[in-house]
């Protein structure tokens, strides 16, 4: 039974976007939750990154809190499906979020699969389905949430489903029936030629010869007005036969006349289409639209599917093509032979059109011509597959007329496209048609267990045709085997790509991707090669120059030539991609690559470095050598290079780690633990500095691990744990003293008096802070007095001496300002106007606390523009100013919330506390 007759819930983006049970659509909060809805389940059972939905959500312009709305939004989400459909869900993975989901329950999915099964049925058959199909659209598509959602695709396969049913209802006869319904179509989608055909020949058979005329006249008209175009091929020809009254139009399952033509054979030279297939509705749909197209281009990666989908369809629209089909493998790719000529490919094609060998000229260019002249008015479908590049296939291009070309390659064929081709870049299946690929060999699964294992099986296949059917086949073939058994081998990366072998070991993937490699030159070649010592997710120009030694402009380009022939692949401007099969292919052929490591830490620990001193002054004298590296102009641009490049970031530092370069591992997480003082995560962080600190003393790095174990306390302090922190501060002690550095002394007495003040031992912290401010002087370490004296103030309130700490308190913020540390100078203004408020002086403090708030809304410090609004708030509170307070602690709170502080608690009992303002109005 297909899906769509049952009655379980339906997803819609065919309209309305939300849920329909039965006859009854259950939508979901405003526009924003709808759209990401939409765009989860546009990309169905896919990773959809955050910057993705952020983007598409705000049309590239988000508001600085959009990624914490994004999470509201999947949390909300994610608690109304469990109202509606237990069995689907969002899962969190690496940075994006993965709408699982039985695919067949969307109903642009259902669409798609309605327009696939409908071909090579009976017409009637094909009405029937096609008008199910159409009658899931519930309106416009997408049409509840605004333009935040954009899918045109929608709006295309809707026409083509029309298009097919009317096609349909035309061979029934139903020509009076369709009429309205093409006329209103053709006013909506005036240059869309097949409507126009269609209305033509239902006006025709409904004995309106005239207006049938008319309406290609008016057509004619326009497009040569508005689109500098005449008609296409067939559409012309339908003219012609209108005009000349052929009686064989009134029939409605009449074959097209084929006009004989001396000398010349219709070949049928299409290999038998693959068994076995599955997936591919939007593919097929996307074919069905180019027929008149003149040029098509199927481009993807080695063993994506190509060739099986361009024969698949080639048998199913064998019949329209009414002179016939030509076919040839160019070998553009073959690992056994090398690319055939065109000059030889002409000579085989103009034998099978039926011209005699001795009539066949020597000349490649009269060679090229006949062929031309040949098919100048015939309609043939002519396959070129596998082409290595453009120039191997334009000889073979018929000219004007009413031929399409067929081509499938592994590269993209720009050249192609350049001249008019219409290009299709082959992706990898969807989950369910890859565990419909891997039942087709292996057989039904015995059980639910084992279909969840076949699942976890296409993952691990990276969804790639090739690797599914070699997975299928070995289940097939060896039934000892369970599918457990092989997804144990696929599960580790060093032996996955040998499981992926067969006998004949041309079939292979590993095979696949070698032919390909080898055809690339040799700096293509090598930076591949180098990607494969990359262990991040995906990777920069930056970093590949950095990796192969050469400037970002020709890495840039290398990598664009990879991504022709789709050995990469470019998810956003200069973020590149690898499939998973290819990033273990290219990391068996960079070896070790312990030096290409070493080269790319470089990149991340100087483009860290240079983030960092867009978020705080930087005082641990760390300065990594010159590499190549993004600009990075200001604070935002900084917070965005690390939230992209995180991931990466710690996945570079392991690997370091792995390969014994211990320098590079300490250095990147001391610089990159900045970031995490900003955006605050105690798990990852943590991890790093544990592992930084055990890269320095494997190297002997004394200098490393005081800078470590302060960089420790830095984070413990920040997540309340400030009782943990001495036993980090008291090694940092001891190592800088026995290194001799003043300026260190300094930094690790001061953070551990710091952790006395967290123990409320506050006379132990006074000492410790000046005899930090000593070192500090000592070292002439600006930043460290600056802190210093703002530590002591901290310490005289909390001893209840306000007096004592507004002189330290002053000079901290007059020494922030001259060294230029806007952040860490907004917290000692704050501080600075929380003491005055405490000693009455409400001018001073409300002009303090103000600027406070400026910097660190400047800065993107929610923590201290919290603490500097709740000031504010009790200084117009004490001058009167009841509204004002209110609003800064509203604020405040959400602040607070932001940043996840307890502190929001306080606010509220504050904000709780406050007088009601006085009515104006009232006497």
């Amino acid at each position: 039974m297909d899906s769509s007759d049952d009655d379980g819930p339906r997803f819609c983006v065919l309209g309305p976007v939300g849920v329909a049970v039965g006859d009854q659509l259950h939508s979901i909060g405003g526009p924003g939750l709808r759209g990401l809805l939409a765009i989860l389940l546009l990309e169905p059972n896919q990773v959809v990154p955050i910057e993705r939905i952020v983007d598409v959500l705000w049309d590239h312009e988000p508001p600085v809190t959009a990624r914490t709305i994004v999470q509201g939004y999947v949390s909300r989400t994610r608690k109304w499906l469990s109202t509606v459909d237990s069995t689907t869900s969002i899962e969190t993975t690496g940075a994006g979020y993965q709408l699982v989901i039985d695919e067949s329950r969307i109903d642009v999915s259902m669409a798609r699969r309605l327009l696939a099964g409908a071909r090579g049925r009976e017409p009637e058959v094909r009405s029937e389905m096609l008008a199910r199909a159409q009658a899931l659209w519930r309106g416009p598509e997408l049409s509840d949430i605004g333009d935040r959602v954009r899918a045109p695709e929608l709006a295309e396969l809707r026409l083509a489903v029309i298009e097919a049913r009317i096609d349909a209802d035309l061979e029934l006869g139903r020509h009076d029936d369709v009429i309205g319904e093409l006329a209103a179509l053709v006013d909506t989608h005036p240059f869309r030629e097949h409507l126009v055909g269609q209305l033509v020949l239902a006006l025709y058979r409904s004995g309106r010869r005239a207006g049938a005329l008319e309406i290609y006249q008016r057509f004619a008209q326009r497009a040569a007005g508005e689109l500098g175009l005449d008609p296409g091929p067939g559409l012309r020809e339908l003219h012609s036969r209108v005009l000349r009254d052929d009686a064989r139009l009134l029939k409605p399952r009449a074959e097209p006349v084929v006009s004989p033509r001396l000398g010349v054979l219709n070949p049928a030279q299409l290999p038998a289409p693959p068994s076995g297939f599955a997936g591919r509705e939007s593919e097929l749909a996307w074919l069905d639209g180019v027929r008149g197209a003149g040029v098509a281009v199927l481009a993807g990666p080695a063993g994506i599917g190509k060739s099986a989908l361009a024969l698949l369809w080639g048998s199913q629209v064998a019949r329209e093509f009414v002179h016939g089909q030509l076919y040839v493998s160019l070998r553009g790719f073959d690992p056994r032979h090398p690319p055939l000529d065109a000059a030889d490919v002409l000579t085989r094609f103009l034998l099978s059109l039926g011209v005699a060998a001795v009539d066949i000229p020597s000349d490649v260019a009269e060679r090229a011509a006949l062929y031309r002249s040949l098919l100048a008015d015939r309609k043939v479908l002519v396959l070129l597959d596998d082409a290595r590049d453009s120039e191997q296939v334009r000889p073979l291009l018929p000219g004007a007329g009413r031929s399409l070309v067929l081509v499938t390659s592994r590269r993209r064929l720009d050249g192609l496209v350049a001249d008019g081709a219409r290009l299709r870049v082959v992706d990898t299946l969807a989950a369910d048609a890859a565990v419909q690929l891997i039942e087709h060999a292996a057989g039904p699964p015995l059980n639910a267990a084992e279909r969840a294992q076949r699942a976890r099986l296409a993952r691990l296949c990276g969804f790639l045709p090739l690797a599914l059917r070699i997975a299928g086949a070995r289940l097939a073939v060896s039934p000892q085997w369970t599918v457990g058994d092989l997804v144990a081998e696929l599960s580790d990366e060093r032996t996955r790509l040998g499981a992926l072998d067969v006998e004949d070991a041309n079939t292979s993937v590993r095979a696949a991707l070698d032919v390909t490699v080898r055809r690339l030159d040799e700096p293509h070649a090598a930076t591949l090669r180098a990607l494969g010592a990359f262990p991040g997710l995906w990777v920069s120009p930056y970093a590949v120059a950095a990796l192969c030694g050469t400037d970002v402009g020709r890495a840039r380009a290398r990598l664009r030539v990879l991504a022709g022939s789709f050995l990469v692949s470019e998810l956003d401007r200069d973020v590149y991609g690898m499939h998973d099969l290819v990033r273990l292919f290219a990391r068996e052929l960079a070896g070790s690559g312990v030096e290409s490591l070493r080269a790319v830490a470089g990149h991340y620990l100087y483009a860290a470095d240079a983030c960092r001193r867009h978020l705080r002054a930087v005082d641990d004298d760390i300065t990594p050598a010159a590499a190549p590296c993004p600009d990075i102009p200001d604070r935002e641009a900084a917070l965005d290079w690390f939230d992209r490049e995180w991931p990466n970031l710690i996945a570079v530092a392991a690997a370091c780690a792995d390969a014994g370069l211990h320098r590079e591992v300490w250095q990147l997480a001391r610089v990159a633990g900045d970031y995490r003082r900003v955006r605050s995560r105690r798990d990852d962080w943590e991890w790093l500095l544990d592992m930084g600190l055990t890269s320095a003393r494997a190297c002997g790095e004394v200098r490393g691990q005081v800078l470590l174990h302060l960089s420790r306390c830095v984070l413990l302090s920040r997540f309340g744990a400030e009782h943990e922190t001495t036993a980090d501060a008291d090694a940092a002690v001891m190592l800088a003293a026995d290194l001799g550095e003043p300026k260190l002394s300094a930094m690790a007495h001061n953070t551990r008096a710091s952790a006395w003040y967290g123990q409320k031992r506050f006379a132990e912290a006074l000492g410790g802070y000046q005899e930090a401010l000593s070192l500090a002087r000592v070292a002439g370490y600006r930043l460290g007095e600056a802190n210093l004296h703002n530590n002591i103030a901290q310490v005289h309130r909390n001893l209840g001496e306000p007096r004592e700490a507004l002189r330290p308190q002053r000079t901290a913020v007059e020494l922030y300002r001259e060294v230029g540390d806007l952040g860490f100078m907004g917290l000692a203004l704050a501080n600075l106007a929380e003491l005055e408020h405490e000693l009455g002086l409400l001018t001073e403090s409300a002009a303090n606390a103000r600027e406070a708030v400026a910097l660190a809304e400047v800065n993107g410090l929610e923590l201290t523009e919290a603490f500097a609004r709740e000031v504010l708030a009790r200084t117009l509170r004490d001058s009167g100013d009841i509204a004002g307070a209110r609003t800064e602690l509203v604020i405040a709170i959400e602040r607070y919330r932001q940043a996840q502080s307890p502190a929001a608690d306080a606010a509220r009992a504050a904000l709780a506390s406050l007088p009601p303002s006085e009515d104006p109005s009232r006497a």
